[in-house]
């Protein structure tokens, strides 16, 4: 082994646990090779990577990577056709393999944990193989004890994704963290503790944590937690003694709880600790949330009593110019965008989520729909997930279930998404068994599925079997399914489709429905959809008007890597995702505020659309999305008139063709233009109460750098999301702008990456340089592991340079 052992840590005699983040010092190769599973194996010329890696994102571009010719038959295609950028245009097929060394001191057991790797992982220990693991969503761990030696050892870790295996971008290697946990014989295992909160009220909830301890059957043991309040108070405490290799259950009473919701995300904490006569042999922490749920038929939903519906998005796992490489400052970065956007939901489509999201949506305040598979045993990718649904789908499921069952923000189970089985006359078999395992594993949680095959599902019992019916799209099939199925209300488990790309914009603005265009672009105006979906509008109406609705989960918070409807069939350059209320550059679309101004109760929002740069003489369309109830457009102070929001706009039966758009938007659809400004004033109950302009852009004068970060974490993993604008001498916005920019970082810091949110782009993101689109992009900077100041510095050929500084402290 060529690479330097890493000295992980320290461990004193009297040390109980101790996990360590496997993050450096490893060596990747890619491609496959003969004998790299030996510890003897001499890697000495492999490329020095960290971990979480994505060995695709890196590129390069091309319409060959993963070309599929198949028929989308969810979206209502009947015989194949090219796809191209369906997985991104990224070369994520083939092998990789990663090499690194560990220390296990002498006396301690080793367990090593992968959060995920992509895919069909077999890991090797000192050239044993001790799992093997192939779907690469989900987290895994492996008991390595026997492999081990006192000092150091050689992990090996090979990973192979094949041709036509997914339907986005999934990602390519270790793309999640690995974790190497060390404990004595006496521990509580690997997710070993489930707390549930039986009663919850106002005035006091009981608590109950079952704790599973391995070791051996004969040993007496002693179990003592402390139950922390989120101010660090203890405010319950339990002991109880019994015998190794087996589970304990401990009740508690916690006065006047602090309940979990997004707007109050309290968090309390188990902390146990394991004892062998005398002696600590373990410590074990459980975060948790108390709270409580319920889904009353003709109601909906409540959390801790309050009737609420689901304001989500769903989101696939990629981090845009990361690609699947997890990042935690991105993951915070995500959500606080959807926060403000006034989201308080996240569905993890189509699979099962990183850990360190779940965390956040704990810590931040999001509830979850946490999901599994995109298929079960029926295809719908040649090299998909049916291939080990039979022996694996139960494994997979009981990981999931343990994995997040403690944390309050995981409040549905969803066992998957427009499955072809569905319409199979046993297929209501299938759902019956995976909702078993997540009421055997949890009865906490009711259970999901996302179903568009309406007719299937309605006649052959399998939306029936459903805890909680999910459809996808269908809008006008909502009161149907209601009034057919016996559970008593419908969840739009996904919703929307909606396509925009940013700052383009089409006229005239009218609804159209996969509409293709030779700039491969969709119009701004959020009002261009595919064939099988529908504009926001619709959704917001359903959620209005029926109380037996749940609420939605609008198909997507965020732009993703592959996907490029409706530029999916032989449309290349096309890679990435126009759904997005936020672009693959985490540059919010005008479609942002339209959500926000229905969703975000807590502040106003007033928006104005679009840019103001077009040729004398056109008529231009402009758009207000607003939480005030009417306002008035001027053109150069000159009045265009004042519109209201039309209140009682019927909503018939949802149909995607419904002219709803006037209950949620005010339009003026043929305003001559003239250069200068157009500005709005905003007006509830007749009173002025905020206003906002648009000014027509000169020439490109210089370049502006914004970012909301104050300053950056010193360890080697935070980021910094730098908005990167060309303006003209006033600093207005030019719109139309697509030069290349230039970046370049010193001091505490390094570049990471960049994005524009151009879905034909072939930018590369890890290079310095990219163009902007339509004015704007994102530079990503990333701290460094040492105090200091990092320095931003961007050019672009005619404009003046911008510099942007950032403190950087430990």
């Amino acid at each position: 082994m060529a690479a330097v052992a890493v000295a992980l840590f320290s461990l004193t005699a009297f040390a109980q646990r101790s996990e360590v983040l496997l993050e450096k010092g490893w060596k990747f190769h890619r491609g496959d090779v003969s004998g790299a599973a030996e510890a003897a194996y001499d890697d000495g010329a492999w490329e020095t990577v960290r971990v979480p890696h994505d060995w695709a994102v890196f590129g390069p571009f091309s319409r060959l990577n993963d070309l599929q010719n198949v028929a989308v038959t969810q979206n209502f295609e009947t015989s194949a056709s090219i796809k191209t950028g369906r997985t991104g245009g990224l070369p994520y097929v083939g092998c990789g393999w990663y090499r690194r060394t560990f220390e296990v001191p002498q006396g301690r057991r080793a367990t090593l944990v992968f959060d995920g790797a992509m895919s069909e992982a077999r890991v090797w220990v000192n050239g044993r193989e001790v799992c093997f693991w192939p779907y690469g969503y989900n987290s895994f761990h492996c008991d390595v004890t026997d492999a081990v030696r006192s000092g150091e050892n050689v992990l090996a870790v090979r990973l192979e994704n094949l041709p036509n295996s997914s339907r986005w971008y999934p990602g390519a290697g270790l793309y999640r963290n690995v974790h190497l946990v060390l404990t004595d014989d006496v521990h509580v295992p690997v997710w070993g503790t489930y707390v549930t909160t039986p009663h919850v009220e106002e005035a006091f909830a009981s608590v109950r944590l079952e704790t599973r301890l391995d070791g051996p059957d004969s040993l007496a043991v002693r179990l003592e937690t402390d139950i922390l309040a989120p101010s660090g108070s203890v405010v319950a405490s339990r002991a109880v003694a019994g015998r190794a290799g087996t589970s304990f259950v401990q009740q508690f009473l916690v006065e006047r709880p602090a309940r979990w919701s997004p707007e109050h995300p309290s968090l309390y904490k188990a902390c146990s600790r394991v004892y062998v006569g005398e002696r600590l042999a373990d410590t074990y922490e459980t975060v948790f949330g108390i709270r409580s749920i319920a889904f009353i038929p003709e109601k909906g939903f409540s959390l801790n009593g309050e009737p609420r519906k689901f304001q989500g998005v769903c989101n696939h796992h990629d981090l845009g110019p990361l690609g699947a490489a997890v990042n935690e400052a991105a993951l915070r970065h995500q959500l606080t965008l959807l926060k403000d956007m006034g989201c308080d939901a996240v569905r993890t489509s189509h699979n099962m989520p990183a850990p360190e999201l779940v965390r956040l949506c704990d810590e931040m305040g999001l509830m979850m729909m946490v999901e599994p598979f995109d298929e079960w045993d029926v295809a719908k990718c040649e090299n998909g997930y049916h291939r080990y649904f039979a022996e694996w789908a139960e494994r997979d499921m009981v990981n999931m279930l343990h994995q997040y069952r403690n944390h309050p923000s995981v409040v549905l189970w969803s066992i998957g998404n427009e499955v072809p089985t569905q319409c199979s006359p046993d297929g209501w078999r299938v759902a019956a068994f995976l909702q078993d395992i997540c009421h055997r594993e949890d009865p906490t949680r009711p259970v999901t599925c996302g179903m568009d095959q309406v007719s299937c599902i309605l006649e052959n019992g399998f939306g029936a079997v459903i805890d909680i019916p999910g459809l996808n799209y269908r809008t006008f099939r909502y009161l149907e399914a209601y009034e057919r199925l016996p559970q008593g209300f419908i969840l739009g488990s996904e919703t929307g489709s909606t396509v925009s790309s940013r700052g383009v914009y089409k006229r005239p603005a009218e609804k159209r429905f996969s509409a293709r265009d030779a700039d491969h672009q969709c119009s701004a105006y959020d009002l261009d959809a595919c064939a099988w979906s529908n504009v926001p509008d619709i959704d917001f109406a359903l959620a209005d008007d029926y109380p037996w609705t749940l609420g939605q989960f609008v198909w997507t918070g965020f732009d993703y890597l592959g996907e490029p409807s409706p530029y999916d069939t032989d449309a290349w350059p096309n890679h990435s995702s126009m759904f997005g209320i936020i672009d693959l550059a985490s540059l919010p679309k005008d479609r942002y505020y339209l959500f926000r101004s229905v969703w975000n109760r807590g502040d106003e929002t007033l928006h104005l659309l679009p840019h103001w740069n077009w040729k004398r003489g056109d008529r231009v369309p402009v758009f207000v999305y607003t939480s005030y109830d009417e306002a008035e457009l001027f053109v150069n102070g000159v009045s265009q008139g004042r519109r209201s929001k039309m209140v009682n706009y019927p909503l018939t039966r949802g149909n995607q063709r419904e002219a709803v758009e006037p209950r949620y938007r005010l339009m003026w659809e043929d305003v001559p233009y003239v250069p200068g400004e157009i500005s709005v004033v905003a007006y509830r109950n007749g009173v002025a109460m905020d206003s906002t302009s648009v000014r027509t852009a000169g020439k490109p004068h210089h370049l502006v750098l914004e970012t909301a970060s104050a300053g950056l974490r010193a360890d080697g993993r935070d980021l910094a999301y730098v908005t990167v604008s060309v303006v003209d001498k006033d600093g207005t916005l030019c719109p139309l702008d697509g030069r290349e920019v230039r970046f370049s970082v010193n001091g505490a810091g390094t570049f990471r990456a960049a994005a524009n949110g151009d879905p034909t782009c072939l930018d590369l993101f890890h290079e310095p340089h990219m163009h902007a689109f339509n004015g704007r992009l994102t530079v990503l900077v990333q701290s460094a592991e040492t105090p200091g100041t990092v320095y931003l510095h961007v050019s672009a050929p005619g404009l003046r340079t911008a510099t942007l500084s950032l403190p950087v402290s430990g």
